[in-house]
């Protein structure tokens, strides 16, 4: 699908990925895939690369530490026993252990919808299935990715993406959400959304509303930004990422409080925890939905600068 002014062009590689481009600078922003890959890295559809309106890439893709770290992708570290983050899994007392009968999977379905219109914004509406090592169903999953805001400007632009996941449970028993953490490790509370940095993105700027640094790991916040030095290229990219209200970030009304991974040694990374300190249960039937943005920006954006963008661009 194609269109003039600001109509984001979409190219659908069918059983492989779509792509997303900014007509006015011809940049793709961002390339979902969602074929298969290897059973060892829980195969997922996912987003690589991201790219800045200046073109520079802010993700990785199987990275040598972490085959398993595919640009932004939703994962699930620790499910009832299963990991469908890929690699190996924490076992306390152990460490972690190749346990290939442990790792599930996600598998694309069907597209609901594929589009873009005339005010710039692109949707990208998928049905997914969620799997252990055994095949069986265990989750249905909405999938919506939106890409809205784009703002092209010389060596300043910016534009964003909302994920969006509704995850239901069809065991006959709940589903537990853990991590590393819940399980014994200390400050390895990853799961759910993640996103892996660029390698050149180490050592990069954590920020968060009211403190500085990776000492954020573990803690509450409405939003948390991530900027980082390109290699090959003069400049920086700043990513932010933002609970949407409805998710509760603070743990309020009984909701399940989410808490930060991030991590700027040995690499780049940040996930919106689905269970840091705590375990997640979703009954037989419920489900667990929750609504991310990720603001992917030119620049080396200060918090004035961020929580400025924030009130200008409301939910």
């Amino acid at each position: 699908m194609s269109g003039d002014g600001k109509r984001l062009r979409l190219v659908h590689a069918h059983g492989e990925h779509i792509a997303v481009t900014e007509p006015a600078t011809g940049v793709e922003l961002l390339r979902y895939v969602y074929r298969p890959e290897a059973a060892w890295e829980a195969p997922k559809p996912y987003l690589h690369p991201l790219r800045t309106l200046s073109a520079n890439v802010v993700t990785d893709y199987r990275p040598n530490d972490h085959r398993w770290h595919k640009g932004l992708q939703m994962t699930a570290s620790h499910l009832s026993g299963q990991n469908l983050w890929g690699g190996n899994t924490y076992v306390h007392g152990e460490g972690y252990l190749a346990l290939p009968e442990r790792v599930g999977s996600m598998a694309h379905t069907g597209f609901d919808e594929v589009s873009a219109d005339d005010d710039g914004r692109a949707v990208i509406a998928e049905r997914l299935t969620w799997h252990p090592y055994t095949g069986e169903l265990w989750a249905d999953e909405e999938r919506r990715i939106e890409v809205h805001d784009v703002h092209p400007e010389p060596g300043a632009g910016s534009w964003a993406l909302t994920w969006t996941s509704a995850v239901t449970n069809r065991r006959t028993e709940p589903l537990l959400f853990g991590s590393p953490t819940t399980h014994g490790r200390e400050q390895a509370g990853y799961t759910g959304l993640f996103w892996r940095g660029p390698r050149a993105f180490r050592a990069g700027r954590v920020l968060g509303p009211d403190a500085e640094g990776p000492g954020l790991m573990g803690e509450q916040a409405p939003w948390l930004a991530y900027s980082g030095e390109h290699d090959g290229a003069d400049g920086h990219a700043t990513l932010v990422f933002a609970h949407a209200p409805e998710n509760d970030d603070l743990g309020k009304d009984g909701a399940h409080p989410a808490h930060w991974f991030v991590r700027n040694e040995p690499f780049a990374a940040v996930a919106p925890s689905l269970a840091f300190h705590d375990e997640l249960a979703l009954a037989p039937g419920d489900t667990l939905t929750r609504r991310y943005r990720v603001v992917v920006a030119d620049g080396a954006w200060e918090r004035e600068e961020i929580a400025a963008y924030l009130r200008e661009h409301p939910w």
